[in-house]
């Protein structure tokens, strides 16, 4: 196929499964060229560099040979697709747990600056002394850790396109949801 005919296919195509190794590495230059998030799968020494410019190389582990399995970033030990989606899904989870906790962090230390900054210009006694502050962190970064970091996966996470990777961790948008 030429370029012009490969970039008309590209928009409807989300899984290229039996191709050759000159394919995938053709396809994966093309896609990253429109600035997409590209894996790709592989287990011969022939998908060794379609496995090293994709954004995540993922080689089989059984089946792969050891030059793709050192040219790709994850070894699937099992050499089933359900583990990549499985690896996408609980990635998707722990980044979105992430944004939230630092969200809710720097929510609460925003707060205590503000009202410890206040009662200083106004002269009055400050509400929160040091060890108050200290419990107040450790308590909250306690349990935040805690509620964040056992929230489990939802298949919804699967259902919207990866974060590009321009975007920031705590972009606009985080603070005003």
């Amino acid at each position: 196929m030429s370029v012009e005919e490969v970039s008309k296919l590209i928009p409807r195509l989300q899984v290229l499964a039996r191709s050759s190794p000159d394919d995938k590495f053709r396809l994966v230059n093309l896609l990253k060229d429109r600035s997409e998030v590209v894996g790709v799968t592989g287990d011969g020494t022939n998908d060794a560099p379609a496995l090293r410019t994709a954004d995540v190389g993922m080689a089989m582990g059984i089946t792969g040979t050891d030059l793709a399995k050192e040219a790709s970033d994850i070894i699937i030990m099992d050499d089933k697709f359900s583990s990549i989606r499985k690896a996408v899904l609980w990635g998707r989870c722990v980044y979105d747990n992430i944004r939230k906790f630092l969200q809710f962090q720097l929510t609460v230390n925003i707060v205590a600056l503000v009202v410890t900054f206040v009662s200083a210009v106004s002269g009055k006694e400050p509400p929160l002394n040091s060890v108050m502050m200290l419990w107040i962190n450790l308590i909250m970064d306690t349990m935040g850790a805690l509620a964040l970091g056992t929230e489990a996966p939802t298949e919804a996470l699967l259902d919207r396109r990866p974060y590009k990777k321009s975007a920031k961790l705590l972009g606009r948008k985080v603070w005003l949801s």
